[in-house]
């Protein structure tokens, strides 16, 4: 791993990989949702799209995906609520226009005003779509639930009035003060050599980083315990399967506590072996998706756990899950359960790690958002030096009911209705 700063300020990690014949390009904006004003929301994820409609030498979506097609590349691009990444993984041979493009792209966009008002229409509708599939959507309002009033709560894409109303010069503005190499992290990982570092001054050296106006974020302090507890967010639809999501508030990117609540998530609710697949699914029919999850930001991250439920079964499948999470915060986990979860762990983060995308993103997360940059090999040797001990008091402190939030998609009319058909006393 090389690690460099080019002098417009633009961080680059060089990540040689033996044994494949691609690599991937892979840029890192420090900038999401979580650092918009509730009047822009949405505007992160909409200078990603328009990163894509042309510029002065690529004049249009054509000729950018064209030429990466032509290349059999794999492209493509998200944004987060702390970051926009853009990556193209390509034939070895072919980085030299990869890199050009992603440059290309991202310092010399049009923001043509006819391309960005046909590209709202697709953003609305991109907002339909999530609102309108209960299994994206619950995860919206899991988030709006744990961080209810924050800007960690808020969609990702925005809502339909601030797409439709944002003017060009706004977003222009907003890309303007946050697109800056400075702002911004290059990892190329793959079959590199020596003359990587040429091609990289070539096409991303010669920006120069704008003065420092980059949008900042609020930080989120934890409400702790809460007589509303749980906080529960509906979207009131006839379905015949529920889509329910319960969370509870965790650590920010750089607490080592997430190395336990990784484990936790494993024995919970992380494979076909895990409490809750067992017992909601296997033994009582009452699911066919259940599981659990993880997130971090900066300050602050949760878990959770997600079932798919027939709303006739609610009661029964709600006990089964909070008494496997009540069970776990008070006994733990079992010294057997802790193996199995490790080496579970190190078989992913093996397969993972063989595919070139993969690795830059790892580095690129470590790089851009952790204190000191751990190499897949150093975590998996926290992974092993975790005791069941650690698992038990990350369980207890995380898998509080009093700062219990809860996403339904379902026919219910409001809080209340819910939870007295779940079966949750207030």
């Amino acid at each position: 791993m090389q690690n460099l700063t080019l002098k417009n300020g633009l961080r680059v990690l060089l990540n040689p990989i033996k044994g494949t014949d691609t690599v991937t390009a892979l840029i890192f904006v420090r900038i999401g949702s979580r650092y918009e004003s509730l009047s822009m929301n949405g505007v992160s994820h909409f200078v990603e799209h328009l990163m894509f409609k042309g510029t002065q030498r690529r004049p249009n979506t054509q000729k950018i995906t064209r030429a990466l097609d032509a290349i059999g590349a794999e492209f493509n691009a998200f944004t987060s609520k702390c970051i926009t990444g853009y990556y193209v993984k390509s034939d070895r041979k072919a980085l030299p226009l990869s890199l050009d493009i992603l440059s290309d792209m991202l310092f010399n966009s049009k923001f043509d005003e006819k391309e960005i008002n046909r590209e709202r229409g697709v953003v609305v509708e991109e907002i339909k779509l999530y609102r309108e599939n209960p299994i994206h959507h619950v995860e919206d309002l899991i988030e709006e639930a744990l961080f209810d009033g924050h800007v960690l709560g808020r969609n990702v894409v925005g809502t339909y009035k601030t797409i439709t109303e944002m003017s060009r010069e706004e977003i222009y503005k907003y890309y303007k003060s946050n697109y800056s190499p400075s702002n911004m992290l290059l990892v190329v990982s793959g079959n590199i050599d020596s003359h990587v570092r040429v091609i990289i001054e070539k096409y991303f050296g010669r920006k120069k980083s704008e003065k420092d106006r980059r949008a900042k974020f609020e930080l989120f302090v934890d409400r702790k315990d809460s007589k509303l507890a749980p906080h529960v967010r509906i979207q009131t639809k006839k379905t015949e399967q529920i889509q329910i999501t319960i969370g509870f508030p965790s650590y920010g990117f750089d607490d080592d506590r997430n190395i336990a609540l990784s484990l936790l998530s494993i024995v919970l609710g992380g494979n076909m072996s895990s409490r809750l697949f067992i017992q909601v699914r296997e033994r009582r029919g009452l699911a066919y998706r259940v599981g659990t999850d993880m997130e971090a930001y900066e300050d602050v991250g949760y878990f959770i756990v997600r079932a798919g439920l027939d709303q006739k079964r609610l009661q029964l499948a709600m006990k089964t899950i909070m008494n496997e999470l009540r069970s776990v915060a008070r006994l733990g986990i079992t010294n057997e359960e802790l193996k199995d979860a490790k080496t579970f762990l190190h078989g992913q983060v093996a397969i993972q790690m063989e595919d070139s995308f993969h690795q830059a993103e790892w580095y690129a997360k470590q790089q851009m958002f952790h204190r000191c940059m751990k190499s897949p090999h150093a975590f998996l040797k926290q992974i092993d030096s975790q005791t069941a001990s650690d698992i038990k008091r990350v369980a207890k402190e995380v898998i509080n009911f009093s700062r219990m939030g809860i996403g339904v998609v379902g026919p219910y009319k409001n809080r209340e209705e819910f939870l007295k058909k779940a079966g949750i006393k207030k």
